[in-house]
């Protein structure tokens, strides 16, 4: 069903074909779970006229089934391969999408084969209108992703935190999730104290002390589906500062979640929670976009931010994260995961947003 909507869509924007590699959009297109074997050429070929096949060493024979699939082994030539199948397919020249996380060697030597007939074009440009909305069901195992964080922010709260290394709590934060799901959709960032001043802090050797703000990101996937939540905590009475800043993050971040609505642009909801921070002189400290879509992949269309200009519609979702972070002195982050649901957003995470103080 969903690769007769793709090509159908492809055809009508007047593409030739399309290259897929493994990842989440041969995935979504196809179902199978098929992972990049390193320097092993592995494709999903797919023409205009309806025909596709995938390319794939055979490692994968125990793995596709009931999948039209031309394998090769080591020792053989898959390009030579990947010849055949365009001959097949009537693929000479012409406009082809590409995967756009390909890797670099796979695509200079497609390019050989294709004899520089092909022009080629980021399949994110097409893709993205079908992945963008979200039916029932992926909505359904989004839900059940965001309450896998939900209850892990549950857990830490009776975690003894004081003392502890940041890299050390992101492991414990991983292996609950672990435990929980079918995997992180990244790794956990800790950040406390100054560090919480970079807002992809890499979690270190810093151990977490009192009077501390610690910002806490991490998700979960199920079923390949992500979540991604952010908490900000206080490990005793935090510096003045820090309380109001935390106050200004969680009004911004209220206000752009009210302010979702179907047909309104992305960067409405950004400039809600931009507008809100800069009015209370924090502008400078707000370093990023408001939010990002969330799927098969934790960042992927659409984009809340000042560029957006994407028109929300239903089974959209995406993360709200406003944050502010001022060098030497710490930051706040607060994040959900929102959909919009019969025309307005609603929240998938619900953990706490009132600042916790252990």
């Amino acid at each position: 069903m969903r690769l007769d909507k793709f090509i159908s869509l492809m055809k009508g924007k007047g593409f030739d074909g399309a290259l897929i590699s493994p990842g989440t959009n041969l995935y979504y297109l196809t179902g199978l779970h098929i992972h990049e074997a390193g320097e092993r050429l592995t494709l999903l070929v797919i023409s205009s006229d309806g025909n596709y096949r995938l390319l794939a060493p055979s490692l994968y024979e125990n793995v596709v089934r009931n999948f039209p699939v031309t394998f090769w082994r080591d020792g053989e030539n898959p390009y030579e391969k990947l010849a055949w199948i365009l001959a097949e397919f009537e693929l000479s020249s012409g406009k082809l999408l590409v995967e756009d996380t390909m890797r670099a060697d796979w695509l200079i030597n497609i390019f050989r084969v294709g004899n520089r007939g092909f022009e080629f074009y980021s399949l994110s440009s097409v893709i993205r209108e079908l992945r963008m909305r979200k039916d029932h069901r992926e909505i359904d195992y989004m839900k059940h992703a965001a309450k896998v964080v939900d209850r892990v922010f549950e857990e830490l709260l009776g975690w003894d935190l004081l003392g502890m290394r940041e890299s050390e709590l992101a492991l414990k934060i991983e292996l609950e999730i672990r435990e929980l799901s079918d995997g992180i959709s990244f790794e956990p960032i800790v950040a406390s104290g100054e560090n919480a001043a970079n807002p992809h802090h890499a979690p270190g050797n810093r151990r977490l002390r009192k009077g501390d703000m610690v910002i806490l990101d991490y998700g979960a996937k199920w079923r390949g589906y992500c979540s991604d939540i952010t908490r900000t905590i206080a490990l005793g009475k935090p510096n003045e500062k820090l309380l109001e800043i935390y106050e200004v993050v969680k009004d911004a971040q209220e206000r752009a979640y009210k302010s979702v609505r179907a047909g309104r642009k992305a960067r409405e909801i950004d400039a809600a929670a931009r507008e809100t921070i800069a009015g209370a002189g924090y502008g400078d400290y707000f370093t990023h976009r408001t939010g990002h879509g969330l799927g098969l992949d934790v960042h992927e269309e659409p984009f809340i931010g000042p560029d957006g200009e994407v028109v929300l519609e239903n089974g959209m979702t995406f993360t709200i994260e406003p944050g502010i972070y001022v060098p030497g002195l710490g930051g706040v982050r607060i994040e959900d995961d929102v959909a919009v649901i019969d025309g307005r957003g609603k929240r998938l995470t619900r953990a706490e947003r009132e600042l916790v103080i252990l």
